[in-house]
């Protein structure tokens, strides 16, 4: 995982969790992963949070507490723009 390297042991933690167990990721979790690898938009008085990825499309991640749990379609589709973001750096 060369993209990875470097990025701290508390971030791949929380990806190999997400990946093995979508459905119990705190949001405080998936909130640091976003907060890492993409760029946080202002939201307005909602409760979502929004984050921007670099590529053309659908270039945005939302992610939304569920009573400090992490949705897990929400977690699925962080996963998938991580490793959008994996490929187009490699």
């Amino acid at each position: 995982m060369q993209y990875y390297e470097g990025v701290g042991k508390s971030i791949d933690d929380i990806l190999k969790k997400m990946r093995n167990s979508p459905t119990n990721i705190r949001f405080s979790e998936l909130e640091k992963v976003c907060d890492h690898f993409f760029d946080k938009r202002p939201s307005k008085k909602t409760s979502h949070q929004t984050y921007k990825t670099p590529w053309i499309g659908n270039p945005r991640v939302n992610i939304q507490n569920d009573g400090g749990k992490a949705k897990a379609y929400q977690v699925s589709q962080v996963l998938e723009a991580v490793d959008t973001l994996k490929r187009i750096a490699s």
